[in-house]
């Protein structure tokens, strides 16, 4: 009965992966149109042409929305592996295959004694909620490595050393899976496999760190937390405006270099959140690891200058993964990263218009998905410290030794 049920539970599981799937594909392939801006041109149009440049043995120095890792030119590269497709489509292929690579991880890491399907339901379900931009950008690809690297941390630390060394250096977060870890390879893999990929980058390719620089100018980003202070300041007679800059639209005009700053100071704050955390855990279970990373990965993601709608696909993972273990508490924070990633693709690319004009919809938009990722980031950060920080108890109130600490002193 119960290999019967697990078959049918299988099965309806990759029918719901398969349909939705097919939906994102016709939509990336133009059958389907989906409402607002083209999403497929960043792969038609800006990959293509990396593609082109990275082809000749160097990094795209001239161009400043380069602002990658050098490791994700094998990315870029990938749909070099179909020759006989167009490139946008081969991509395309590409990253359904590494959807369904995910899907394989998660619905394996739920079975045995501890674990749960729920990861896998969580994925299944989350990815479409995101709309076609998920197929059209390369995040889910490095969301493949990272969920690898997280399953593999308890019985393969190297190995998840290793994937986390490697998806660092195609698009940085990668490197906080790693925080919950207690094993001392896994962090001497991850660095040794991280500086070799580098150096290896940086010996056969000129300009693969050419992106910290042009990260480093990046502005605030109309979609970001910090965002709303402008969008609600334009009907006060704040005289900024909106442009395309850097690859994304930005705020530029008065007092955003002060915004910036304090994004920069909250992911700061929150950096020292995760340090103390580390330092004050006791208690490590087989799930801390996934559930240290969800949770580093949306505090840095809601205080980032910049919360583009792809980064919503790294937290759908990442929240996979917690779930896969029936003993994590994780499962409030990741139905709001399901709520926010279905707002998100409301925000971007269906109304992205009413976003960038900052007018009532744009504006309800963005507050409701940020104010979303914000209820995460602290149901997360508590559920986090509550399960490994050991509470300190207190002294006894009454008798003995308590009674004589209180009582005063005669002379």
């Amino acid at each position: 009965m119960r290999t019967t049920a697990a078959r049918g539970s299988l099965a309806r599981l990759l029918l719901l992966w398969g349909l939705t799937r097919a939906a994102l594909l016709l939509c990336v392939l133009k059958v389907i149109v989906f409402p607002g801006p083209d999403v497929t041109s960043d792969v038609s149009v800006i990959y293509r042409g990396w593609y082109d440049v990275l082809r000749t043995g160097t990094f795209p120095l001239d161009d400043v929305t380069w602002q990658y890792p050098p490791a994700a030119a094998l990315a870029v590269l990938s749909p070099g592996l179909l020759p006989f497709l167009e490139y946008a489509t081969a991509f395309f292929e590409l990253a359904l295959v590494a959807d369904l690579v995910t899907l394989a991880l998660l619905r394996y890491a739920g079975g045995g004694s501890g674990r749960s399907a729920r990861g896998a339901w969580v994925w299944v379900a989350g990815v479409p909620l995101l709309g076609p931009t998920v197929y059209a950008r390369y995040d889910v690809m490095v969301t493949a490595v990272a969920v690898a690297a997280l399953l593999a941390a308890a019985r393969y630390p190297r190995l998840a050393g290793a994937l986390a060394g490697v998806g660092a250096l195609v698009k940085v977060w990668p490197a906080l899976l790693l925080l919950g870890v207690r094993r001392r390879c896994a962090w001497v893999w991850a660095a040794v496999t991280g500086a070799g990929v580098a150096a290896l980058f940086a010996v056969l390719m000129p300009g693969a760190f050419a992106f910290l620089t042009f990260q480093r100018d990046r502005g605030t980003e109309v979609e970001s937390l910090g965002s709303l202070v402008f969008h609600v300041a334009r009907h006060h007679g704040w005289d900024g405006e909106v442009l395309l800059h850097y690859g994304s639209v930005e705020f530029l005009g008065p007092y955003v270099g002060w915004v910036s700053t304090g994004a920069l100071v909250l992911s700061g704050a929150a950096l020292g959140w995760l340090v103390l955390w580390r330092l004050r855990a006791t208690r490590f279970e087989a799930w801390t690891a996934a559930d240290a990373a969800f949770t580093a990965v949306l505090m840095f993601t809601t205080t980032s200058r910049v919360i583009s709608p792809q980064y919503m696909v790294w937290l759908v993972g990442l929240g996979a993964v917690c779930l896969c273990f029936r003993g994590s508490r994780m499962g409030v924070p990741v139905v709001l990263v399901l709520a926010a990633s279905a707002v998100t693709v409301l925000e971007f690319p269906v109304w992205f218009a009413h976003v960038v004009a900052s007018d009532p919809l744009g504006i309800a938009l963005l507050g409701a998905r940020n104010g979303l990722l914000v209820a995460a980031t602290l149901a997360a950060a508590r559920v986090l410290w509550r399960g490994t920080v050991a509470r300190r108890r207190a002294l006894p109130a009454v008798g003995g030794v308590g009674r004589a600490a209180r009582a005063p002193v005669s002379s």
